[in-house]
């Protein structure tokens, strides 16, 4: 199913903003402020990560914010500075142009809101706002909980392949950056530095990170369901 995005570009105080104009009304800098929202009392819970999730509700909305940090050992000493000028090249405007693309060709990805790059001088810091996907769960929680069936794995497969026949590379594909709602359809999340690729071994690669992060989940969960035969129906699904 298409669906469109009208891309607008706004200032609010210090920020500079890229949304989408349905929400460019509801949108203040205050939005982009943890603190300013926990007064307001309009978060309504918080997503530990390298990057730092708040889950918030605003006039009728329910919105996720994500403030990008680094990762690695760079980020032991750069906690959440980017250098760069260029807004198009930030973080957070190219991954909102990644989940425009992507939401508009109907793709299963959060409908981005807003991307938030406050610049200094020769650095930038960045957040994005997305919709919540609701009633979800992360894979890697959900197979705590329980085993999935066959038809699941087999249509996560099947998502997977259709994300890779778009050419989308998603950076950090691993199994809390996948989530299922109550109608276990499954979506993509987090695509920071993704892009859209050739085909090429860049979509075995992606896999490869997904069977490794669900081993190292089995590795360290007393309770983790996912075996081999899981992994190959997944594969059959994508093969198909």
């Amino acid at each position: 199913m298409k669906r469109d995005i009208h891309a607008q570009q706004i200032r609010l105080g210090r920020l500079n903003v890229l949304c989408d104009s349905a929400f460019e009304d509801d949108l203040t800098a205050d939005l982009f402020d943890p603190l300013k929202l926990e007064k307001a009392g309009v978060l309504n819970g918080k997503a530990q990560g390298r990057g730092e999730a708040w889950f918030i509700r605003y006039r009728g909305h329910s919105w996720v914010l994500r403030h990008f940090r680094r990762g690695g050992l760079v980020g032991r000493f750069v906690n959440d500075c980017y250098f760069g000028w260029n807004l198009e090249r930030t973080r957070a405007w190219a991954e909102w142009r990644l989940l425009d693309d992507l939401y508009c060709k109907g793709l299963p990805v959060p409908r981005p809101v807003a991307a938030a790059v406050q610049r200094g001088f020769g650095f930038y810091r960045a957040d994005l706002l997305t919709e919540l996907i609701p009633d979800s769960q992360s894979l890697s929680a959900r197979l705590t909980v329980e085993p999935q069936s066959e038809d699941f794995w087999k249509e996560l497969g099947v998502c997977l392949r259709r994300f890779h026949d778009e050419g989308v590379y998603h950076a950090d594909l691993n199994a809390k950056n996948i989530l299922i709602d109550a109608c276990s359809q499954v979506f993509l999340i987090d695509f920071d530095r993704g892009a859209f690729r050739p085909p090429g071994a860049w979509m075995q690669n992606n896999l490869q990170r997904l069977k490794r992060s669900l081993l190292k989940m089995k590795g360290v969960t007393e309770s983790f369901y996912f075996e081999e035969t899981e992994w190959q129906l997944l594969l059959e699904g994508y093969d198909f």
